[in-house]
């Protein structure tokens, strides 16, 4: 058997799984070496390690920000010798800094905005570390094409904004090699963050859609790194997101961050309900932060719209002040009322439907023809995106039209600017704008309105009598379905594909009063001027900090391959179970009692046919069969089930519908344990789930001889868990006066009567052994879901009350990860029959020839030694 898994991300991202045992490649070490010091390859098949063997020589927290650009501008010197760098002051990512503590450290790690020949990137990689504190990743030409222009701009890209491939010429079908490029360039960043990271003291902080595979990477290296990753574009629904070939791959990746941060509660709505139907994970609400548990591992959901930097603008409006751009613009546009829009040259944009809108207001509103002007600068696409050619001539196609039609003689209702321009320059076209119009059909942030404001507001240290002098009004008509819409309660929202209800809204903005435009320019100055960059960073550090709070307490370890590796974090006494241990104990032993659930535990949860196999059955038997064992089935179910499913075991103990029924071993007659036998609550309760039933498709009731159980497994996950919550209330209302207790479990909600548990048969096999003369020293429960944990609780303190002795070995053992009052788990079904079947081979069980006639011939059990 191979001692290591295999996990190499490169070839299960193309889909190829290589021969076992091949010997691997010699990989080379990195062309750029950042720090003093060996660099440790990123061996895929080494990377087990949980703290770094060759830390950064920089010692303290520090904050590693890693995304696809530096905050860096570059361009050649003059002699074509060499590079000149200098921050790019209109980069987010270079101002996140200020909002950190003073203290803290900051480390960029991107790539360029420049192709640089490979043989200055060694001095290039040095220059940037001593005097920016960046690390540059090269990625390679043909790399960078794929990764980039292909998976980031024309397939996820697309998607994240609601473009589907129905056709290869409207948006990009998905190509495996342009999956395969994007691992390989996220896999390049983790290099490079691996050359300067120091595991136990910085914070990893990765940012938007072009690295969301990279914290798998690195979480393979660090189990117990602080990352975060924040997503800076949207994030769609569920029906668009399940399209996507690798849709589980990036999910699971992303989840191996410990912080994920959304600009809406829409975006990480969707991000949670993706992972409800994809990976079967729900997300609780705690104190006002939301948690997925995951593999023991609570990884925070992160919502802070962004903001911007407040000092970096208002010095840019101070040099416009100085520069008298705006005097220019105001003898340009005199006598007009101008309304702006900004935009990157980008399908989702919604440049076209701005400009019908405008057309439209003319044409409805006459009076404003010959005095409104829209003003739309087109900045240029930052990439080779989807139908931009395409795009780009209709605007410019409606431009013409409109001014053709509407226009005359020293006026054009449209003023088009499809070139670079200054932030500057900006600026000055922001303080003559009476209205800024956006009407983007999806966007992740957008914070143009954001700058308007600030620019609107104007400066203390103005030149006098300058237009930016003093506070001011503003107004904004903003698209619902950008990310700043929400902040912006005083905006005038519009659906921009409703070009009719967006040019109402543009002739409102302009014709409102005016002391309406200043309160609303109020309210809104007084919330962009105090969620900056600086308060979103500050935030989401602080989240980070608390996320990771418990991350050296608990024990840590990685597992899975490929995309599926995940690290499971469990408190230091939830362990696995190990097999050698639980057999060493039950040898020991000479009086034991064996306690298991079925569904879920000795029946996988999933699973359509839930009869027993012949091979549990044997393994049963031969547990019953040693006078040492009681063994019980302890289970949900009704008895007329049990009764049938376990008719060939004699010697096992049936307890039915969680003990209200109850079988001795040997025994045919069932005895009632309830409290109650008066189940008039049942004809209060049938109607409420009936009427519940007829409400949510997939959903159906299970009528016991004791309890009313409402399933909703074959629901929709969302709607189900919700009329559970809901049918929950209800029923606790409805009988609040009556004998029973109303519970929620795995996709079901059960009314039973009070006093009715798994706990108590527990209690009563224990005591009853012990009137026999055979008090239990060895005790072994195990169970799947919330009714089980009545067991576990109940062994756990079985020893205390004195229903068991000191000297008592007991294995209280859950199914899967997850918090549970036992001290021990399994992962599944399987390995709780392969452990049963350790202890059937060691068991004293001889078979009836009455007992081979009723089952199949007994399987070999093979030797398990653990699952650890």
């Amino acid at each position: 058997m191979m001692s290591r898994s295999y996990t190499n991300l490169l070839e299960l991202a193309s889909g190829n799984f290589p021969v076992m045992g091949r010997e691997k490649e010699r990989k080379r070490f990195p062309r750029v070496m950042t720090v003093p010091g060996n660099i440790v390859e990123l061996d895929d098949e080494q990377d087990n390690s949980v703290t770094s063997e060759n830390p950064s020589s920089i010692a303290g927290d520090r904050m590693i920000i890693v995304a696809n650009l530096l905050p860096l501008k570059a361009k050649r010197r003059p002699d074509n010798k060499g590079w000149v760098f200098s921050w790019n002051e209109d980069s987010l990512l270079l101002w996140v800094k200020v909002g950190l503590p003073e203290d803290m450290e900051v480390l960029y790690v991107g790539s360029l905005p420049v192709d640089v020949d490979p043989i200055e990137q060694d001095d290039v990689a040095n220059h940037l570390l001593e005097k920016f504190k960046c690390v540059p990743a090269f990625l390679p030409p043909n790399l960078l094409a794929k990764y980039y222009h292909g998976f980031c701009k024309k397939q996820l890209w697309p998607l994240f904004h609601y473009m589907l491939p129905f056709s290869a010429d409207h948006g990009g079908r998905f190509d495996r090699s342009m999956w395969e490029a994007y691992v390989s360039a996220n896999k390049m960043f983790s290099q490079k963050v691996i050359e300067v990271l120091n595991p136990e003291d910085d914070f990893v902080w990765i940012h938007d859609y072009h690295l969301m595979v990279l914290p798998t990477f690195l979480r393979r290296r660090f189990v117990r790194l602080r990352m975060g990753f924040f997503l800076h574009s949207p994030f769609p629904s569920s029906e668009i997101y399940r399209s996507l070939p690798v849709r589980e791959e990036i999910l699971k990746a992303l989840l191996n961050s410990d912080l994920i941060g959304f600009h809406t509660f829409d975006y990480a709505r969707h991000f949670l309900s993706c992972c409800s139907r994809m990976l079967g994970l729900e997300y609780q609400s705690k104190r006002g932060y939301i948690g997925l548990e995951y593999y023991g591992r609570t990884v925070g959901i992160k919502i802070m719209p962004v903001g911007i930097h407040m000092g970096h603008i208002e010095s840019v409006i101070r040099q416009t002040d100085k520069e008298l751009k705006v005097e220019e613009l105001k003898r340009q546009f005199e006598g007009k009322t101008v309304l702006l829009g900004v935009d990157d040259m980008d399908v989702f944009k919604g440049i076209n439907l701005k400009l019908l809108a405008m057309e439209h207001m003319l044409k409805q509103h006459r009076n404003w023809q010959g005095k409104a002007v829209l003003v739309q600068i087109a900045n240029p696409a930052r990439g080779k995106g989807i139908d931009l050619e395409e795009i780009q001539s209709e605007i410019e196609e409606s431009c013409k039209r409109i001014n053709k039609e509407l226009g005359k003689p020293g006026y054009e209702p449209i003023v088009y600017i499809h070139r670079p321009i200054s932030i500057s320059e900006r600026m000055a076209y922001y303080s003559i704008a009476e209205c800024v119009v956006v009407t983007a059909v999806r966007d992740g942030m957008n914070l143009t309105p954001y700058e308007y404001i600030i620019c609107r507001q104007g400066v203390s240290g103005a030149e006098r009598g300058s237009e930016l002098c003093g506070p001011k009004k503003s107004m904004l008509v903003v698209s619902e379905f950008i990310g700043c819409s929400p902040s912006l309660s005083g905006a005038i929202r519009v659906n921009p594909w409703n070009v009719e209800s967006t040019a109402e809204a543009m002739n409102e903005s302009i014709s409102m009063a005016e002391s309406e435009k200043e309160l609303r320019h109020e309210k809104h100055y007084r919330y962009v001027s105090t969620h900056d960059v600086a308060f979103w960073s500050r935030s989401f550090l602080q989240d980070m900090e608390r996320t990771c709070a418990d991350h050296f307490r608990k024990r840590c370890w990685g597992i899975g391959l490929g995309f599926g590796f995940r690290v499971v974090a469990l408190d230091p006494n939830f362990r696995k179970l190990s097999i050698d241990e639980i057999v060493g104990a039950y040898c020991r032993s000479k009086s034991r009692a064996i306690l298991l659930d079925y569904d879920g535990t000795l029946m996988p949860q999933n699973s359509i046919i839930k009869t027993p196999s012949a091979q549990v059955m044997s393994l049963l038997n031969s547990l019953c069969g040693d006078p040492k064992n009681m063994v019980f089935m302890v289970s949900g179910r009704g008895r007329e089930s049990l009764s049938k499913w376990f008719l060939p075991c004699k010697k096992l103990g049936l307890a039915a519908e969680h003990g209200y029924f109850i079988r001795s071993p040997g025994q045919d007659e069932w005895e009632t344990y309830g409290q109650s036998c008066e189940f008039g609550w049942m004809q209060m309760a049938e109607p409420v789930m009936k009427s519940y039933t007829e409400a949510t498709d997939g959903s159906g009731i299970e009528r016991k001889e004791s309890a009313l159980v409402w399933h909703y497994n074959d629901a929709d996950p969302g709607f189900g868990f919700s009329q559970a919550k809901e049918m929950l209330d209800h029923l606790e209302s409805v009988l609040a006066n009556e004998p029973v207790a109303v519970k929620s479990g795995q996709f079901i909600v059960e009314v039973k009567p009070q006093g009715v548990s798994k706990g108590i048969v527990a209690e009563k096999v224990f005591t009853s052994m012990t009137e026999n003369g055979k008090q239990a020293d060895f005790v072994l429960c195990i169970g799947d879901d919330r009714s089980d944990e009545d067991m576990f609780e109940l062994i756990g303190t079985a020893v205390s009350r004195h229903i068991l002795s000191y000297n008592t070995e007991v294995f209280g053992c859950t199914v899967g990860q997850k918090p549970s009052k036992a001290k021990y788990y399994l992962d599944d079904s399987s390995q709780v029959v392969a452990m049963l079947e350790s202890l059937a081979e060691v068991s004293d069980s001889p078979v009836t020839s009455d007992e081979e006639n009723d089952n199949s011939s007994p399987r070999k059990f093979g030797s398990v030694s653990s699952f650890v």
